[in-house]
């Protein structure tokens, strides 16, 4: 069994054939799919899909890229679906010093809200970390992420700041680029990391790996993420799924047992 930690099923790229995307993951032994909304016009139909759908999960919140779009009916809005029981955590928030869609310091201020606001609801968090990895890392420390737990999908940074985020709780989220052919220091990192601190997830549509690159990503793509993982760490593919697929469950609180 594999669990997609991160993907957007909620966007226009699977409107088309979303029920055929789900059947092939679950012929590809994807149990489980979280699906993330990242602003206000995605997350009733994040929602909806996980509603629609036993497999799937939601996962909402306000994305460093629309951190400006942030208005006085946002977290209100945000508090009340993510009450629903369905939606796992809280995200993707964090800081995206990359492309910079929103202001830096509307982005830091609307990250520490969100981590208090997760807090509030009782959710773990999943961060987003671009270009920003020494502000990230302040701003879980100085707002006591530790209390929330969570994720640091799409890991970009290096093996402290991983340590460091492990040591506060959080998982490492590893996607498809971890196959590309420029990922060296990625492998060298992945290998030194407990794997009972790392997920897979695809991020789809984006970051495809090999050997479907350059095609839209799908959760059942996430399973050559795992084989790469595997072979990296010189364990078999089941022992990375069996230990990614635990860690999903726990950090998502999903007692599957009782779903």
């Amino acid at each position: 069994m594999l669990i997609d930690s991160h993907a957007h099923l909620e966007m226009p790229e699977f409107r088309r054939d979303l029920n055929e995307v789900l059947r092939r993951a679950k012929d590809s032994g994807v149990e489980y799919i979280f699906t993330v909304g990242t602003e206000k016009k995605d997350w009733r139909r994040a929602l909806e899909i996980a509603q629609a759908h036993s497999s799937v999960y939601a996962i909402l919140g306000v994305h460093p890229h629309n951190a400006k779009e942030i208005d006085e009916e946002t977290y209100p809005v945000l508090t009340e679906l993510c009450k629903h029981e369905k939606v796992r955590a809280y995200g993707e928030i964090g800081l995206d010093f990359f492309r910079n869609h929103s202001p830096r310091e509307v982005q830091l201020k609307r990250f520490r809200e969100q981590i208090q606001l997760a807090k509030e609801l009782k959710l773990p968090i999943v961060v987003h970390d671009r270009e920003a990895h020494l502000e990230t890392l302040e701003s879980l420390k100085s707002e006591n992420a530790w209390e929330n737990g969570g994720v640091i999908h799409c890991f970009s940074g290096d093996e402290k700041m991983a340590k460091a985020c492990i040591d506060m709780g959080f998982y490492i989220s590893i996607p498809g680029s971890i196959t590309y052919k420029n990922a060296g220091p990625f492998h060298e990192m992945v290998k030194r990391l407990p794997l009972d601190s790392l997920l897979v997830e695809t991020d789809a549509p984006f970051l495809t790996p090999v050997p479907f690159r350059g095609k839209r990503n799908e959760p059942s793509y996430v399973r050559y993420t795992a084989e790469k993982v595997a072979e990296i760490k010189k364990v078999a593919f089941e022992q990375v799924a069996e230990v990614t697929t635990r860690n999903a469950l726990k950090v998502f609180r999903l007692n599957v047992g009782k779903e």
